[in-house]
Formats: C-alpha cells, structure tokens, sequence
C-alpha cells in the first residue's frame, strides 16, 4: 500500500500544470488602442546626400520655411543638397499625456540617397482627423552608410529611412474612453468561442457581484462591480491578472519563399502513407576545339559540342501515419523519409489535398 502511494505521489508530481495566459495578453479594452500619425518635414545638414535640383518640392519646402523665419529668397537661386523631404510617421499610444515622448520614422520622399548624419526640423504630425497630435524634431539616426563614386558604390542597410528616438512630443491627449464608465468590452485578439467562455467564465468566478457575458466570440462584456465603482484602474489591473487557457483551431502556417513551416499542437492526421523521393538532374557542357596545326596553308577550326547528362534518384520511401497522430508523430514520419523542409511543404500540401490533414493550411 505504502508504495502504490508513493508510485501516485510520484506520478502526480510528474504531470506539469495547465498555465494560463493573462487577460491583458489575449484580449483589450474595446475603445484602448494605437492611433497613426503621419506628417512632412524637412531633413537638413546632409553631406551631399539630399534631394537632387529634380525633386521641385523639397526647395520649395525650404523656401516656406525661411520665409516663416523672416528671410526672403528667390526659389531660382537655391540650388541645394543638403536637404532631403521625408514623411513623418510615428504611433500615438493610448493615455499618453501631453509632453509625453516617443520615437519617429522618416522616409525620404525623393532622390536622396541617404538621410544619414541630418536633422529633421520641427514637424507637424496629424491624425486622421486632421487635428495635430504631435510634432517631431531632431537628429536621424540611420544605421546605415551608402558611398560611392561613379564606377562603384557600397552600401549598408537602408539609408533612405531612419528613426528620431524620443523625437516625437505629445500636443494632445487622446480622451480617455475608460472614465464614468459603468459597462466595459473586452475584445479578443484572436475571436474564438471557446476561448471566450472561458474568459467570461474566470471573471464571473473572481467578480461574482457583476457578472459578465458574451454574445460573440470575439467579445466579453463587463459590467463593474459595486465595490469598484469609481476605480476603474484598479478594476482593469485586477482584471487583467486573470488567467485563461486559450483555445486556438488547428493551423499549418507555410512560407515558400524561406522554406519556413510552423504546426501548431492541435494538428491531427488522418491514417495517409506517403511516399518521397528525390530527382536530381545533372547536364554538362564540354566543347571541343579542333584547329590545324601552326603554319598550315589550309584548315579550320572546328568545335565539337559534348554534353554529358546523369540523372540521380533519391531512395524514396513510404512511411504511414496512423490516425489521431499528433504533431509529434508527423514530424518524426516525415523526417524518417528525409525531406527537407521545402520538400515538407509540398507534402503537407498533398495531404491537405488528401484530405487527411485535419487542420487549416495558410500559405504565406
């Protein structure tokens, strides 16, 4: 008896525990996210690297600008490559306040073929209302170089778009869509209905005065508890540090152009064999060159082509999958065959046509 106890202790300790994922990582607060900004501005202090006399708009840009500064030029006589026009875009985060900083990303707009080593002046970035949320200025930083002269030139990364770190300033709040609420959504990343069962049924158990509920998979709908009302922040950080267990549909992700191939757990087969071999067809070109000997009256020189062709097969094999096989199990028939990863893909391509994968195949 003592050690039929002692094997369950064992056995028990052994099985490792179901996590759960937070809240705050599977789903948001409907209304709580990112805004875009986009606006133009001006680069300056490149070393030759900016916009050529083709590109008109960035000299007329720069005509504005001393003109606002009180100096008056004719755009006839500015010639200039020291300056590069770029578009400013940079992520409004949700409750950031006014004087808060973030980073910006300038892309140039014309010829110039690096942005690196220059300064982006003060620009203005809008929402997509129209309204200026931001404005960004400051030195570019490129992580990037490109040289050359005109019979060779070098180049590393991408100059032509660059980052200003904590460029970016704040002129405008965002409203905040959580006060003198009474009623809050929580809207999945991934809209599963399974998953969201789970979640209404986590916060009914941590919050029973204010029962939640769902009429869609994507959606939790909250009501705040009594003793929570008027803190909603401590409502929502309690919140989010509920956990829940996920559940996502079977998926096979394939990327044919790196060969990439990503299953996820819940991938099942049916009972299928298959068979893999390799054809590998070799051909090679050797001329011959006949010509007369030196200090001969008469003769050509001929050229007799010699091509010579070898065809390998790789031993294929068949491996059967049984049914239920999990992701495991695939894996392990198919490397039995020796396929390569770009040769899996074809693979799971004819099983799914098969009809034996029972999983949804993505190709990307």
């Amino acid at each position: 008896m003592k050690r039929f106890i002692l094997f369950l202790v064992l056995l028990l300790s052994s099985v490792e525990p179901v996590l759960g994922t937070r809240i705050k990582d599977i789903a948001s607060f409907d209304g709580v996210r990112d805004n875009q900004l986009v606006g133009y501005g001006l680069i300056v202090g490149l070393n030759g690297s900016g916009d050529s006399d083709q590109t008109k708009f960035p000299v007329q840009s720069l005509v504005n600008v001393l003109e606002r500064m009180g100096v008056t030029v004719n755009r006839v006589d500015i010639k200039v490559k020291n300056v590069a026009a770029v578009m400013v875009t940079a992520t409004l985060t949700p409750f950031a306040k006014q004087g808060a900083t973030m980073d910006v990303l300038v892309s140039s707009l014309g010829d110039s073929t690096s942005l690196s080593g220059g300064t982006l002046l003060l620009a203005p970035l809008k929402g997509a209302d129209g309204q200026v949320y931001a404005v960004a200025q400051g030195p570019v930083s490129t992580n990037a170089f490109s040289y050359g002269g005109q019979g060779a030139s070098t180049s590393k990364n991408h100059p032509t778009a660059g980052r200003v770190p904590g460029g970016g300033l704040v002129e405008r709040e965002l409203p905040n869509v959580l006060a003198d609420k009474s009623m809050l959504k929580l809207n999945l990343h991934q809209a599963d209905f399974t998953t969201a069962t789970r979640m209404t049924k986590a916060i009914n158990d941590r919050f029973p005065s204010a029962p939640a509920s769902n009429n869609d998979p994507g959606a939790v709908i909250l009501i705040i508890p009594p003793e929570y009302q008027g803190k909603t922040v401590a409502f929502v950080a309690e919140l989010e540090r509920l956990e829940v267990t996920p559940d996502n549909s079977a998926k096979v992700v394939l990327n044919e152009r790196t060969g990439t191939i990503v299953m996820g757990e819940k991938v099942r087969l049916s009972t299928v064999a298959v068979s893999h071999g390799n054809l590998t067809l070799y051909i090679k070109e050797t001329p011959e060159v006949s010509q007369p000997s030196p200090f001969s009256n008469t003769g050509t020189t001929q050229v007799t082509p010699r091509t010579s062709i070898k065809v390998t097969e790789g031993g294929g094999g068949l491996a059967v999958v049984d049914a239920g096989a999990n992701i495991g199990d695939v894996v392990r028939a198919l490397n039995a065959l020796g396929v390569t990863p770009r040769d899996l893909i074809g693979i799971m391509q004819a099983i799914k046509a098969a009809g034996a994968l029972n999983a949804e195949l993505i190709i990307i």
